[in-house]
C-alpha cells in the first residue's frame, strides 16, 4: 500500500503547521511512521490522498458512532448551512440539543453548550470552583482532560505532594493546586482528601479511561468517589467527553448507576463537528454568568451547524436496538480477537466497554496508568503498521482507545480478525 501523496501532503504541511499536524498524536510519532491524509469517508470506510481504503477504528477519536456520513446527519448540516452558518445569537436548536441531553442524563438540570471537550472540562472545573470557594483539585494519572493549563499535570514525589507540570509553558503555580491519584485506588484519593481538607473544590475523572487505552473503573471505585464527595462537599465531576452517548445513551453514568455534580461532554453530541457541553446540578449551574458570577462565554458556542448535527445523531441513538447492535458487533470481535490472540505467543491484553476498546501489548489486566505503561509500545508500533499496511485504521497510540460503530459489518469484522492474526505472526517470528 503507497502512500505517496500522503508524504507529499505532510512535507508541505510541516512548513506552516507545527509539526504538520493541528493535533501531536496525528504525527504518527509513536508508531514509527508519517501520517495518512485522509480525503473522504462513508459508512466504516475511510479514504486516504493516494486513494487507499481502510477500515476506521478511530471514528474521528469517537463521534462517528453511527458510521461516517450518516445521510440524515449529512442533510441536517446541509440544510442548517443553507440558512447561515453562524449567527453570534441564540437558535431555538440549542435549547432542543439541551433537552436531549438533560433527558438523557437526569442529573444534568441544565446544561451550557461550548466548542470542544477542553473548553468544556476548564469551564467545569472554574465553576465547581467558584461554587465551593475552594482551589484544589484533583485528578487521575492517566485521564485526558483536555491541554488546559491546570490539567497537564503529573503526581508529585509523594502522596500529599501537589503536582508537577508535564508541559513547557504551564506555570509551577498552577500546578501546584492540582493534586494527582492513581486511577481505580480510592483509599489514595481518601488520603489525599484527608491531606488536604475542606481544600479541594472537585475531583475529576474519565468514568471508563479512554486515553490510557481502555480501563474500566473497579466495583465500588466510583461509587467510593461519589461517597466521598457527597461526604466532604466535593464536586465530582465525571468527564464523559469520550463515554457519553458511546457506552449507553446515558453514557457510563447509566452504564454504572453512579452520577456527578457536573458532566462534560463532547464528541457525538456534535455529530463530529466541533463540540462540548457541560451541565449538573441546578444549584451549581445558576453560579454561572450570566446568572452567577463565574464567567465562561464563548462566540461559537452552539453553532447552528453543530447543534443540528447533534440533534440528528441524538434522535437517531434513540431507536430501538442500536445499543445491542454495539455490543453485538464489539462482542463479535473481542471473541474473534480473544480466540486470535489466545494461541499467539505474543503477549497481549484485551479490554472492553461496550463499543470502546483495546488491545494492550502486554499480559494485564490494566487497571492504572501504572499498569498501561508496561505495554510494549515498540512491538505496538509494528502491530500498528501492519494493520495499516492491510487496511485497517487503528489509533495512533498504545494508549488511545478504539471505537466500534453501527456501520461496521461483519466483513468489516473478519477481515479485521484476519489481519490481528497475520499482524501477531509477523511479530512473532
Amino acid at each position: 500500500m503507497e502512500h505517496v501523496q500522503s508524504e507529499k501532503l505532510f512535507a508541505q504541511a510541516k512548513s506552516v503547521i507545527p509539526g504538520g499536524v493541528n493535533s501531536p498524536v496525528r504525527a504518527f510519532k509513536s508508531v514509527g511512521c508519517n501520517p495518512i491524509f485522509i480525503e473522504k469517508a462513508s459508512g466504516s470506510k475511510i479514504y486516504d490522498a493516494d486513494g487507499n481504503e481502510y477500515i476506521d477504528f478511530v471514528g474521528s477519536w469517537g463521534p462517528m458512532i453511527l458510521g461516517h456520513c450518516h445521510p440524515k446527519v449529512v442533510e441536517a448540516i446541509q440544510q442548517t448551512a443553507a440558512a447561515g452558518a453562524s449567527f453570534g445569537a441564540p437558535t431555538a436548536r440549542e435549547t432542543e440539543l439541551a433537552e436531549l441531553v438533560c433527558a438523557a442524563y437526569p442529573n444534568i438540570e441544565k446544561v451550557r453548550m461550548v466548542s470542544s471537550g477542553t473548553e468544556a472540562t476548564m469551564s467545569a472545573i472554574r465553576l465547581a470552583r467558584g461554587y465551593t470557594g475552594r482551589d484544589k483539585i484533583l485528578k487521575f494519572d492517566g485521564c485526558y482532560h483536555g491541554h488546559a493549563d491546570s490539567l497537564l499535570v503529573k503526581a508529585g514525589s509523594g502522596l500529599a505532594t501537589f503536582g508537577v507540570p508535564t508541559s513547557p509553558g504551564v506555570p509551577a503555580d498552577f500546578a501546584k493546586y492540582t493534586l494527582t491519584a492513581t486511577y481505580n485506588d480510592l483509599d489514595e484519593v481518601k488520603q489525599l482528601v484527608t491531606a488536604n481538607n475542606k481544600e479541594i473544590a472537585c475531583i475529576i475523572l474519565e468514568p471508563i479511561a479512554g486515553n490510557m487505552g481502555c480501563v474500566p473503573p473497579l466495583p465500588g471505585f466510583l461509587e467510593g468517589l461519589r461517597e466521598l464527595c457527597t461526604a466532604e462537599g466535593i464536586v465530582l465531576i465525571i468527564d464523559e467527553v469520550m463515554t457519553g452517548f458511546r457506552v449507553a445513551y446515558g453514557g457510563a453514568q447509566e452504564r454504572y448507576g453512579v452520577r456527578g455534580d457536573l458532566v462534560c461532554l463532547g464528541k457525538i453530541i456534535g455529530g463530529g463537528l466541533p463540540v462540548g457541553a457541560f451541565g449538573g446540578k441546578q444549584e451549581i449551574m445558576e453560579c454561572l454568568s450570566p446568572e452567577g458570577g463565574v464567567y465562561q462565554a464563548g462566540t461559537l458556542s452552539g453553532n447552528p451547524l453543530a447543534m443540528s448535527a447533534g440533534i440528528a445523531t441524538l434522535k437517531l441513538l434513540q431507536e430501538e436496538g442500536f445499543y445491542q447492535q454495539i455490543e453485538e458487533k464489539s462482542l463479535y470481535l473481542e471473541k474473534g480477537l480473544q480466540q486470535v490472540t489466545g494461541s499467539s505467543s505474543v503477549a497481549t491484553c484485551w479490554q472492553r466497554v461496550g463499543g470502546m476498546f483495546c488491545t494492550y501489548f502486554q499480559q494485564g489486566p490494566v487497571h492504572s496508568f501504572a499498569d498501561a505503561v508496561q505495554s510494549d509500545t515498540e512491538q505496538f508500533g509494528r502491530f500498528f503498521r501492519s494493520m495499516l499496511a492491510q487496511g485497517i485504521n487503528l489509533a495512533p497510540s498504545q494508549f488511545e482507545a478504539g471505537f466500534m460503530s453501527v456501520a461496521h459489518t461483519q466483513v468489516d469484522l473478519d477481515r479485521t480478525i484476519t489481519a490481528v492474526e497475520r499482524s501477531l505472526s509477523q511479530l512473532a517470528v
